[in-house]
């Protein structure tokens, strides 16, 4: 819910068994994987973007990986 008050306002989200345990009010998530996917099916359904790693890492602030 939390996510989709975020996403729907035009602010930021992050998902995963970390930090939330359940799909919605009645439903375990069994996987990080099915969190992410209604993370996405959110960000559809309000005409966001989902953003790369990279642009990921730019909002966050983090330096990007070394190149080999």
């Amino acid at each position: 819910m939390l996510n989709d008050w975020a996403i729907a306002a035009g602010g930021h989200a992050r998902t995963g068994l970390e930090d939330n345990v359940r799909l919605d009010r009645d439903r375990l998530a069994p996987s990080n994987a099915a969190l992410v996917r209604r993370a996405v099916q959110l960000c559809e359904t309000h005409g966001r973007p989902v953003a790369t790693w990279a642009e990921a890492r730019q909002i966050l602030g983090l330096r990007m990986p070394a190149t080999a």
